[in-house]
C-alpha cells in the first residue's frame, strides 16, 4: 500500500499527460492485493476524466483530449506494451471476478430500505462517510471510480472500435474459464433472480394487492404477473443450464419472451396502482415502495437484454451508463427527494386544480358571475375591517391580538367560502395547478393555443377578482365611517390612527416586501388545503364518517351520508380558508417577536382600511401625497399578492410533472405573443377574436 503512495505520488509530478499514463500503467501489479487494485483503476478513471494534454513519443504536437480520445490512447498505449496490457487485463479480470458484481447490479440506484425516511438517513449517512476502496463491492467502485455526472454520457457515447478493442481487453491472454463473459453472465443471471424475487415480493404485498384496478385480480392470485414471475425465473434458469449441457436454445428464447411478457404485465399493473393512488390519497411511503419496484422492473428488463447478448458491447456500454448513473443517484439525496414527492406534489396540487378551474371565467356570462362573486366577497370584507380595527385598538398583547386577529380572518374567510363568494388573492395559488394540468396537453399546437388561452382568462378574471373586491368593500367602508361618525357622533376609528393607517401602506414603505410576503403565505394555505385533502382521501375518512354505527344510529344512515358527503366536498376549503386565517393573524406576530418585523399588505383589507381613514379625515387626505401613495401601495398589493403566490403555485404544479425548462420557456413565449397580439383579451373575455 505504501509502495503505491509513493510512486502515486512520482505519477502526480510528471509533467505531460502521456507521461501520467505512463508511470500509472508501469504500476499496474495484477497480483497485488485488492485494496490497490481498486485505487489503481480509480487513479485511472481520474486519468481519463481530467481535462489536460497528451503528448505521444516526443512530439511536438499537442492536442486537447476528451474521454474517448483518452481511451484510445490508453489502448494504443497497452497494445505497444505487452507486459502492461496483460497486468491491466489481469487487473479488470481480477476485479470483476472477486468483487459482488449484485450489489451494483440490483441495487444501484434502488435505496435498499424499506421505507422513504430510512433511505433518506442512509444517503445522508453515505454522502459523510464515503467508502472504503478495500470494499469487495462494484457498486463502491463505481462510486469512487465515476464522481462526475458525465460520465455515464461518455461511457454510453463510447465508438464502436474502442468498444471492441475494451473487450479484447479484458479477454487478452485469458484462460477460458476466467474470461469476462463467463463470469459476469453470471452475476447477471443472479442478479435477475434476485430482482424478479424481490418485484414479486413487493407485488404480493398487501400495499400493491389493496390498490389495483381489478377486484377480480386481488382474489385470483395465481393470475397476478407477481405470483408467476419467480417461477418464470426459475424456468428460465434451468432452460440456460439444459442449453450449457448442450440442448437446442429454443426453449430458452421461449423462457425468456415469457419472462418479458410478464415484466410487461408487472408495469402495467404498477402503473394501475399509481393510477389508484391519483385518485385515492398519495402516503410518500406507499410512493417510495412502488416507485422502486417500477425501477427493478426497468432494471430487470435491462439486465435481460444484456445476458441474451453477451457479446454485444453497445448493450454494455449502455448498461455500464445506466449503472453509472443509477449509483450516482443512489447517492444523491435530492434525487430521493425529487423523484419520491413528485407524484405527492401532484395529488397536493390536483385539489388545488379541480377548485381552480371555478375561478377562471372563459366566457362572458362566467365573467360577469366573477364580478358579482368578489362583489360579495368585499362585503363580507367590510365586517373583516371593521372587527380588525377593533381588535387592534383594544392594544392588547401581541400575541393574543394576533391570535384574536386570526380568527376573525379564518372566520370571514369561512363566510366567504360558503356563501359562495370569492377572495381575489386566494384565487391564484388555486387556479396555477389548473394551468399545469392544461400543461398535460400542451405538446399540440392545439394544446399549446388553450393554455395561453386559459392564462389570459386567468389574468382577465384576477383583475375582475380584484376590481369587484375592492369597488364593493372601499365605498361600503367609507360609508361606515360616516355612518358611524353621524349615528355615534364619535370617528370609528381616532384621526391619529387613521393617519398612521394611511402611511403604513404607502409605497415607498416596506408596503412592496410585506405584500410578497403575505402573497407567499397565501400559497402556503393553498398548500396545506391540498395535503389535508390527500389525507382525508388516503385514509379513508369519508366512509368512515358514512358508516360510523353510533353516529347511524344517532342521526339515521341518510343524515351521516350527509354529513360525510359535506365533509368531503369541504374538508380543504375549510382547512384552506381557517389555516390562511391564523397565518395572516399570527405570523406577523411572531415575526414581530422574534425575527423582524412584518405586517400582512393584503389588497382588499388594506382597501378597506383606506375607505375607513378616508370616512375619518374627510376630503383633507384628497390633496395630500399621503392617501396617493397609500393607494399606490395597495396597486402594488394586488400585483404582488397574486403574482407570488401564482409563482409558487404554478412553480410547485410545473415539478410535480417533470416538464422541461425549454418546454415551459416555449409555452410562456406563446404567452407572450398573444398578449401583444390581442392586448384587448386581457380585459374582456372575447375581445380581439375578430382578427
Amino acid at each position: 500500500m505504501f509502495g503505491f503512495f509513493k510512486a502515486f505520488r512520482k505519477w502526480r509530478a510528471s509533467r505531460s499527460a502521456g507521461h501520467q499514463l505512463d508511470t500509472l500503467l508501469a504500476m499496474a501489479d495484477a497480483t497485488a492485493p485488492y485494496a490497490e487494485r481498486s485505487e489503481w483503476l480509480i487513479e485511472l478513471a481520474h486519468w481519463i476524466r481530467r481535462r489536460g494534454t497528451v503528448q505521444a513519443d516526443g512530439a511536438t504536437e499537442v492536442r486537447s483530449v476528451q474521454e474517448h480520445t483518452r481511451v484510445r490512447y490508453l489502448l494504443n498505449v497497452l497494445d505497444r506494451n505487452p507486459e502492461w496490457k496483460a497486468n491491466v487485463a489481469g487487473i479488470l479480470r481480477a476485479v470483476l471476478r472477486e468483487s459482488d458484481g449484485i450489489s451494483l447490479l440490483c441495487d444501484a440506484g434502488m435505496p435498499v430500505h424499506s421505507g422513504f425516511f430510512g433511505a433518506l438517513i442512509e444517503r445522508i449517512q453515505s454522502s459523510l462517510i464515503p467508502p472504503a476502496p478495500n470494499r469487495r463491492e462494484l457498486s463502491v467502485l463505481f462510486t469512487l471510480m465515476f464522481t462526475s455526472s458525465a460520465d455515464a454520457d461518455w461511457i454510453d457515447t463510447l465508438p464502436a472500435d474502442v468498444r471492441d478493442r475494451i473487450q479484447a481487453l479484458f479477454d487478452h491472454d485469458a484462460a477460458d474459464d476466467t474470461r469476462r463473459t463467463g463470469a459476469f453472465s453470471l452475476d447477471l443471471l443472479a442478479a435477475l433472480h434476485n430482482l424478479t424475487c424481490q418485484i414479486s415480493s413487493t407485488g404480493m404485498s398487501q400495499m400493491v394487492r389493496g390498490r389495483l384496478g381489478d377486484a377480480d385480480a386481488r382474489v385470483a392470485t395465481e393470475s397476478q404477473p407477481f405470483y408467476r414471475l419467480p417461477r418464470a425465473m426459475l424456468a428460465v434458469e434451468a432452460a440456460h443450464e439444459a442449453v450449457e449441457d448442450g440442448a437446442e436454445p429454443g426453449r430458452l428464447l421461449r423462457e425468456v419472451n415469457y419472462l418479458r411478457v410478464l415484466l410487461d404485465q408487472c408495469r402495467i399493473a404498477i402503473d394501475d396502482v399509481f393510477a389508484n393512488l391519483y385518485r385515492n390519497g398519495v402516503s410518500i411511503d406507499i410512493v417510495f415502495q412502488v416507485e422502486r419496484m417500477r425501477m427493478r422492473i426497468a432494471r430487470a428488463e435491462q439486465l435481460l437484454d444484456t445476458w441474451m447478448a453477451p457479446d454485444d458491447m453497445r448493450a454494455m456500454a449502455r448498461l455500464t451508463a445506466e449503472l453509472v448513473t443509477a449509483n450516482q443517484d443512489s447517492q444523491s439525496v435530492s434525487h430521493l427527494l425529487r423523484s419520491n414527492f413528485s407524484l405527492l406534489a401532484r395529488k397536493v396540487v390536483e385539489y388545488n386544480a379541480d377548485t381552480g378551474e371555478h375561478y377562471i371565467a372563459r366566457d362572458r356570462q362566467e365573467y360577469l358571475k366573477m364580478l358579482r362573486m368578489a362583489a360579495g366577497g368585499g362585503l363580507v370584507t367590510v365586517v373583516t375591517v371593521c372587527v380588525k380595527f377593533a381588535i387592534s385598538g383594544a392594544h392588547l398583547a401581541s400575541l393574543l391580538e394576533g391570535l384574536l386577529a386570526g380568527i376573525n380572518y379564518a372566520a370571514s374567510f369561512l363566510l366567504i367560502h360558503f356563501l359562495h363568494f370569492s377572495l381575489a388573492t386566494k384565487q391564484p395559488a388555486m387556479t396555477a395547478p389548473t394551468l399545469a394540468r392544461e400543461l398535460d396537453a400542451a405538446g399540440t399546437p392545439q394544446g399549446m393555443d388553450a393554455f395561453v388561452t386559459s392564462v389570459l382568462a386567468l389574468i382577465r378574471t384576477q383583475a375582475a377578482a380584484v376590481l369587484g373586491n375592492v369597488l364593493a368593500v372601499f365605498p361600503v367602508c367609507l360609508g361606515v365611517a360616516l355612518l358611524w361618525g353621524t349615528l355615534f357622533g364619535s370617528d370609528i376609528i381616532s384621526p391619529d390612527k387613521a393617519h398612521a393607517t394611511l402611511q403604513s401602506f404607502s409605497l415607498l414603505g416596506p408596503t412592496p416586501i410585506y405584500a410578497a410576503l403575505t402573497g407567499v403565505l397565501l400559497w402556503s394555505s393553498s398548500l396545506f388545503a391540498g395535503w389535508v385533502d390527500n389525507w382525508f382521501v388516503l385514509h379513508r375518512v369519508g366512509d368512515a364518517l358514512a358508516y360510523n354505527r353510533r353516529l347511524r344510529m344517532t342521526f339515521g344512515a341518510a343524515a351521516v351520508a350527509r354529513l360525510a358527503a359535506f365533509w368531503r366536498a369541504n374538508i380543504a376549503g375549510v382547512a384552506g380558508n381557517i389555516s390562511l386565517g391564523l397565518l395572516l393573524g399570527l405570523v406577523p406576530a411572531l415575526l414581530s417577536a422574534f425575527a423582524f418585523g412584518f405586517e400582512v399588505r393584503h389588497v382588499t383589507l388594506s382597501a378597506g382600511s383606506i375607505g375607513v381613514a378616508l370616512g375619518v379625515l374627510g376630503k383633507a387626505p384628497l390633496h395630500s401625497a399621503e392617501l396617493w401613495w397609500a393607494v399606490a401601495g395597495v396597486c402594488s398589493m394586488a400585483v404582488l399578492n397574486v403574482a407570488v403566490s401564482f409563482a409558487l403555485a404554478f412553480h410547485m404544479a410545473i415539478r410535480s410533472r417533470d416538464l422541461r425548462r425549454a418546454h415551459v420557456r416555449s409555452l410562456y413565449e406563446g404567452v407572450w405573443r398573444r398578449m401583444l397580439s390581442r392586448p384587448m383579451e386581457l380585459f374582456w373575455t372575447g375581445a380581439g377574436r375578430r382578427a
